[in-house]
């Protein structure tokens, strides 16, 4: 036994049989051997100077691409102000929130924060944000079941698959039901609501989904408050300056990620998740809700207001377990909603859309696509292709694209691609992608 690691063999047996595996290196099987065991050749350490002069000559050898892809991860302009903002003392604190005399100005972004989301979703009361926009999901999943204590879920299978594969596993280890709908033409409506809806807490849809169509969802509200059931739906935030909001279609609960608010894509990440609710369900929400007052001087002044309480006396009965929020990324999206202004975040998303479309047009006069919804999308739209995808990659790849995405690397039909659009995408740049296709005719 070591002194930190008190599992003795029988302990550890005990553990591996439980779990059904037979050795600690079967935990692993699913991770390729170079990265368990990789020929380290490691170089000497380098001084600040030198590793920057190193890290200088490797970004010539790489090429940056033009993205026209989306599929969940959106190219977005952001404003150069945001990065100097980020890192001031007087907003980025190292103290947490449950200090609130020395960290007004975390308490006060986060209020912001909230107040944002409130407004965009149209539900009255946001927490201080979810890590991303899948675990978001998850949680509201979680909500759902535990406002109507009911243990099943229906899940549109137009969500994007990464998300669904988040409440595949929230939903196993919680013991509940994830009940699967498919969505007729790539497209979830009122007439795929199944007649018997007694038995389940709620239903989750999205809105563009993961195929760009934009959903409606009039009357669905309606059918699951009837059964006392929950809507929760899932949005992209950018879009509902033109869209229509949760709140507008009666839903309970708006959950998405707002990555597209400026976030830049980073690799993949990190994200910031976001959730509203109606009051009715305020004390269900789980995180954190910071809320304003005033101090003893008539002040305003901002103080973390209401958490679960089930989360610190009686853990066994809490909705959730988060405890925390993204906060650095809710004053990423703060600072970009301030700065842009709703005009401006209206205009991003016009742009996205006009270019969108523009694209859609062009590339439809190609002999070989096609489009196998003929229904309205926003910024991303997908196609049928008649030519293996990976021609189509390689073609725009040489061209400085990143495009298109292949739908099957989701689990989806064979032969779909999509395309998305953002602000930062130049007629030029679309152009050039259309006439790199054509040649390809």
């Amino acid at each position: 036994m070591f002194k930190y690691l008190p599992h003795t063999q029988e302990d550890i047996d005990v553990m591996l049989k439980t779990i059904g595996v037979s050795t600690v290196e079967d935990l692993f099987k699913d991770i390729p051997d170079v990265l368990l065991n990789p020929p380290l050749d490691l170089p000497h350490s380098h001084s600040e100077i030198e590793l920057r002069a190193h890290f200088e000559r490797l970004s010539k050898d790489v090429d940056i691409l033009v993205p026209v892809i989306g599929a969940g991860a959106y190219d977005h302009y952001t404003p150069s102000i945001i990065r100097p903002l980020i890192e001031r003392q007087e907003f980025l604190t190292s103290y947490t929130p449950y200090q609130p005399e020395i960290s007004q100005g975390t308490l006060h972004y986060i209020f912001e924060f909230q107040t944002m989301i409130a407004r965009l979703t149209g539900l009255p009361v946001a927490n201080a944000s979810m890590y991303d926009g899948a675990t978001a999901t998850a949680e509201a999943m979680f909500m759902a079941c535990a406002i109507t204590k009911k243990d099943a879920i229906l899940v549109s299978d137009t969500l994007h698959p990464a998300t669904l594969n988040v409440l595949k596993t929230y939903a196993h280890y919680k013991g509940i039901d994830c009940h699967i709908i498919k969505a007729t033409g790539g497209q979830f409506s009122l007439s795929d609501l199944p007649t018997d809806l007694s038995t389940v807490a709620g239903l989750i849809v999205q809105t563009p989904n993961i195929y760009g169509l934009i959903e409606d969802y009039q009357g669905i509200a309606e059918a699951l408050h009837a059964a006392g059931a929950l809507l929760i739906i899932n949005q992209d935030p950018a879009t509902l300056l033109h869209l229509k909001s949760a709140g507008d279609y009666g839903a309970d609960i708006a959950v998405g990620d707002a990555q597209s608010l400026g976030v830049p894509l980073s690799l993949g990440g990190p994200y910031i998740g976001y959730m509203a609710t109606t009051e009715k369900y305020t004390r269900k929400l789980p995180g954190r809700i910071c809320g304003m007052t005033v101090d003893k001087d008539g002040k305003p002044a901002f103080t973390l207001t209401l958490r679960a309480r089930e989360q610190d006396i009686r853990r066994d009965k809490a909705t959730s377990n988060i405890c925390s929020n993204q906060s650095l990324l809710a004053l990423f999206v703060t600072i970009y909603l301030s700065v842009m202004g709703k005009e401006g975040v209206y205009q991003a998303a016009q742009s996205s859309m006009d270019g969108a479309h523009y694209l859609y047009e062009r590339l439809l006069e190609l002999p070989y696509l096609s489009d196998p919804f003929e229904k309205p999308f926003f910024k991303e739209f997908t196609l049928k292709t008649d030519i293996p995808v990976a021609r189509l990659e390689a073609a725009l790849l040489e061209k400085g694209f990143l495009a298109p995405f292949d739908l099957k690397r989701l689990g989806l039909k064979e032969g779909l691609i999509s395309f998305a659009v953002t602000e930062k995408r130049t007629q030029d740049e679309l152009d050039t992608l259309v006439s790199t296709l054509e040649a390809l005719s």
